[in-house]
């Protein structure tokens, strides 16, 4: 004769445990997405930086004595318009947030001494804003400073 086994049906006790569950996890679930989101934004911020960076360089590979028009080539390389919904934090016209570091690094000119650039390193800084709730407290800032380097070779050195 067969074994039929029954059902068993939840006692009075069990009747909350995936609410219970789901209460506990679910906070740590939306963190984890946070986390990810804001990870993933401090990464195309950074991209964004770098590209700002090479913009400078290229500019100033051509003219570099014009160190304000360098500054301006590598603040007005956004991507998207201003009023777009899914826009970059990075707003690199903002000169509180953005610094632009220009410094021509050393080297020879064809037919000159020691001393004259030959090519140019532009740096690109800005303090990403961390999202997630808590982690400023535990990393000690609610910041995370980004830097993008880009280094060209001046192609028209102004040799003396």
């Amino acid at each position: 004769m067969p074994v039929i086994k029954r059902k068993r049906r939840a006692t009075q006790s069990e009747r909350g445990q995936s609410l219970v569950e789901l209460a506990i996890t679910l906070p740590i679930l939306i963190l984890l997405l946070l986390g990810t989101f804001d990870f993933g934004m401090a990464i195309f911020s950074y991209s964004m930086l770098r590209d700002a960076a090479q913009e400078g360089a290229f500019y100033g590979s051509f003219n570099p004595a014009n160190t304000a028009e360098i500054e301006n080539r590598a603040r007005n390389i956004s991507p998207r318009a201003e009023d777009d919904i899914f826009s970059s934090p990075v707003q690199l016209r903002d000169t509180d947030l953005i610094k632009v570091n220009i410094k021509a690094l050393g080297g020879f000119c064809q037919g000159a001494k020691n001393g004259v650039a030959n090519s140019l390193q532009v740096s690109v800084s800005y303090r990403y804003p961390i999202l997630m709730p808590f982690v400023g407290r535990v990393i000690g800032s609610n910041t995370i400073p980004l830097t993008g380097t880009a280094t060209n070779v001046i192609l028209q050195p102004p040799c003396p």
